[in-house]
C-alpha cells in the first residue's frame, strides 16, 4: 500500500502541488482576513486539481522523461505504473478536485483552477517543445493560484492587492526556470527540447536570470509597500529582499558569477516567505 501511495503522490507532483495550494490560501486570506471552515475545502480542492495537472504532465512527457537522467526514474518511464493506470489516477485527482471546488465555491473558483491546469498542460508543456522561451507564457501557472483563493473569498478581478501579488509570482517563475536550466540544461538537450543553452552561453543565461531576479525583487518591494503597508511583516520581507539583492549582486558584479544552486534556493525561500508573511499579515 505504501508503495502505491508513494507512486500516486509522485504522479501528482506533491512538492509542487502543496505550494500551489498555499498560494491559493494567500489569495483567500488576503481577501477575507480569516481562516474559516471553507479553507480546508479550498486547500484540498486546489491541491487535487494541481495533482491532476502534475499527473497529466507525467503522461504527456513520459517518453522524453525516459531520455533524461533526472527524470528517467519517474513512475511511468521506470515502469512502476502503467500508462493506463496513470491516466486513471489523473482523472481521479481531477474529478475529486473539481467536485470539491464546484460544490463549495462559486463556479469562477473552479474555472480559474481549470485555467491554471490549461496553462500548464495545454500551453506551457506543448510550447516548450517549440521554443526555449515557453516559460514566459507558462508563468501563468504561478500567477493564477492566488486568484483562485481571492475569488473563493468573494474578491473582484481588478484589485491592486491581488494584482501585485499575482505579478510577483508571475515574474518569479522565470528566473526559477532559468536557474533550473543552468543546472539541468544539458539534459533538456538530450531529450530534444529547444534550450537556451543553444542560444546563449552560461554567463549570458546567468545575467538574464539575474535581470529577472531583479524584476522579482522589484515586485517584492512593491508588494511590501502596497499590500503589507508598514506592518512588522513588511520589515521581515524587506530585510530578506535586501539580503537577496545584496548577496546576488556581489556575485554578479564583483565575482562576475552567481552561485546557481544557492541562488535557486534563496529565490525559492523568497516565494515561501512571501506566502507566509502575506497570510500572517492578513490574519493579524
Amino acid at each position: 500500500m505504501s508503495f502505491w501511495i508513494k507512486i500516486i503522490l509522485e504522479l501528482g507532483k506533491v512538492r509542487i502541488s502543496l505550494p500551489i495550494a498555499l498560494s491559493a490560501l494567500v489569495g483567500y486570506t488576503l481577501k477575507t482576513g480569516t481562516l474559516n471552515s471553507d479553507v480546508w475545502s479550498l486547500l484540498f480542492g486546489v491541491f487535487l486539481m494541481s495533482c491532476s495537472s502534475g499527473a497529466i504532465n507525467h503522461i504527456q512527457e513520459y517518453k522524453t522523461d525516459a531520455l533524461m537522467p533526472r527524470t528517467k526514474n519517474r513512475p511511468i518511464p521506470s515502469g512502476k505504473i502503467s500508462l493506463k493506470a496513470a491516466i486513471g489516477v489523473a482523472f481521479a485527482f481531477f474529478a475529486y478536485g473539481a467536485f470539491i471546488l464546484l460544490f463549495s465555491f462559486p463556479p469562477i473558483v473552479f474555472l480559474t483552477s481549470f485555467l491554471t491546469l490549461i496553462s500548464y498542460n495545454l500551453i506551457y508543456t506543448p510550447l516548450k517543445k517549440v521554443t526555449a522561451f515557453a516559460v514566459v507564457p507558462g508563468s501563468l501557472v504561478g500567477a493564477l493560484p492566488p486568484f483562485i483563493g481571492w475569488f473563493a473569498g468573494g474578491g473582484q478581478l481588478f484589485d491592486e492587492h491581488i494584482l501585485w501579488v499575482s505579478l510577483f509570482f508571475f515574474i518569479g517563475q522565470i528566473p526559477h526556470f532559468w536557474l533550473l536550466l543552468l543546472m539541468f540544461g544539458k539534459e533538456y538537450t538530450l531529450a530534444g527540447y529547444p534550450s537556451l543553452n543553444t542560444v546563449f552561453n552560461d554567463n549570458q543565461i546567468k545575467r538574464l536570470s539575474f535581470t529577472w531576479i531583479l524584476a522579482t525583487v522589484a515586485t517584492s518591494f512593491i508588494v511590501a509597500m502596497t499590500v503589507l503597508q508598514g506592518s512588522i511583516t513588511m520589515f521581515f520581507l524587506l530585510i530578506y529582499t535586501f539580503y537577496l539583492l545584496f548577496s546576488l549582486s556581489v556575485g554578479i558584479l564583483v565575482k562576475k558569477d552567481i552561485p546557481i544552486r544557492a541562488s535557486f534556493l534563496k529565490l525559492n525561500f523568497l516565494y515561501l516567505l512571501m506566502m507566509i508573511l502575506l497570510i500572517v499579515d492578513s490574519l493579524y
